[in-house]
């Protein structure tokens, strides 16, 4: 018996045009993002200069995500992509600029993540509404899973390339091939052509944009499963703060060089292909909320043990099976939300889902710059991921539905 059979997404032409383009600039994004926290740590050696970077992604975020999720509900989603993209090629080749000619400070990383942030609000609402919009429903999980399995191994090679990259090449040139990378994204929109969907006309005016906001806010609201997995996936993120502070654990606790930190950044994609690739092979899964509640619990209880730990394969196997957790949250949260979500609101859905996923990890940013300043790095990771750990028991005993929830993946999708 044949084990593993190509995915049923990946026979969709589109589809995998436009997925094999999200990956290539997905690694030069990785590259990028590796590259910027590296860059900090040189630029300077206290902790709470992740806090500036947290902040510099968090506002824009929550001022524009909600905006972002209106554009892609009620323009072509596709032009979205193309302007985003764009922009943040701009924002890439600027960094490198500023970099190869020596004037770089932190203001310049700060206000460049800024715009980059801006950028991202209205991308990631565009571009993760449009699986659905390629493929048929049947293989919606298969596509949300091997999405994620691009995504992963863009933060394997990503990381393990900018190691590379800025141990012998220099840190400019990291920024530089991000750059090109987006050009894959932006070749493969060409390719697809137009892609169909479900617009929801609105009128212009100001409040008719804000009601239209308010309309998915409270679609979200009044779906306890898909919130309450928001409110789950916010918590677990904003208290796990390992791969912010991979930089000060990877050179001062750890004692390795750049390529060690390129592949510690990597350890948790390593195992989200894994978990990835196993569950594209899967078809309707089921008691999905349990299986969600576990797979954060995991998450926050190997990222105290990556506290805990003061050797590098220690650190690197409890990597690994965080990354595992977190990519069986992530595919099982998407699959719930797109399956519940009808395509006319499904771009303000993600808005929300962006602030919620973004917005944990750069609050969570701030936070670990302040305790490990104040309480030094492991105290800081340790507790997170004890943090982690309380906010599953409580989401678990607070929202029975999530818990108990189980339905085939081939339930009608939901209409408003």
């Amino acid at each position: 018996m044949n084990l593993f059979h190509l995915p049923p997404a990946l026979r969709n032409r589109r589809f995998t045009t436009f997925w094999a383009g999200v990956v290539i600039s997905n690694i030069g994004s990785q590259m990028q993002v590796t590259a910027l926290l590296w860059h900090l740590r040189l630029l300077n050696n206290n902790p709470i200069a992740v806090s500036g970077i947290g902040i510099a992604r968090f506002i824009p975020i929550l001022l524009f995500a909600p905006i972002g999720g209106l554009a892609a509900d009620t323009h072509d989603r596709r032009k979205i992509i193309l302007i985003t993209q764009s922009t943040m090629t701009l924002v890439a080749t600027t960094l490198g600029i500023l970099t190869i000619t020596g004037v770089i400070q932190l203001w310049h990383i700060y206000l460049l993540t800024g715009i980059q942030a801006t950028a991202l609000a209205f991308d990631v609402p565009a571009r993760q509404s449009m699986p659905p919009n390629l493929v048929e429903k049947k293989d919606l999980t298969s596509a949300l899973s091997i999405q994620s399995v691009g995504f992963n191994t863009g933060s394997i090679l990503g990381p393990a390339l900018s190691g590379l990259v800025i141990a012998y090449l220099g840190m400019q040139y990291v920024y530089f091939i991000n750059a090109v990378s987006f050009f894959a994204v932006l070749i493969a929109l060409a390719a697809i052509g137009p892609v169909q969907q479900k617009i929801h006309k609105v009128n212009r005016g100001i409040r008719e944009s804000f009601t239209a906001i308010l309309d998915g806010f409270r679609f979200v609201v009044h779906q306890p499963i898909i919130f309450s997995s928001m409110i789950l996936d916010f918590f677990a993120s904003f208290f796990s703060s390992a791969n912010t502070l991979m930089p000060f654990v990877a050179r001062d606790i750890l004692h390795v060089d750049e390529v060690g930190y390129g592949w510690l950044s990597a350890a948790q994609s390593i195992g989200a292909v894994i978990m990835g690739f196993f569950i594209s092979q899967r078809t309707n899964l089921r008691r999905q909320g349990l299986l969600l509640l576990w797979a954060v619990f995991l998450f926050g209880f190997f990222t105290a043990v990556f506290g805990l730990t003061r050797s590098f394969p220690a650190a690197f196997i409890s990597l690994i099976v965080v990354g595992a957790g977190d990519d069986v949250s992530t595919i099982l949260r998407n699959t719930i939300r797109q399956i519940h979500t009808p395509d006319q609101v499904r771009g303000r859905t993600v808005s929300l889902t962006f602030i919620f996923f973004q917005g944990g990890p750069q609050l969570g940013e701030i936070e670990a710059g302040l305790v490990a300043q104040a309480f030094g790095i492991p105290a800081a990771i340790i507790s997170g991921g004890l943090g982690c750990i309380l906010v599953v028991v409580w989401v678990a005993l607070r929202v029975p539905q999530l818990r108990k929830y189980d339905e085939p993946e081939s339930r009608s999708i939901a209409v408003l």
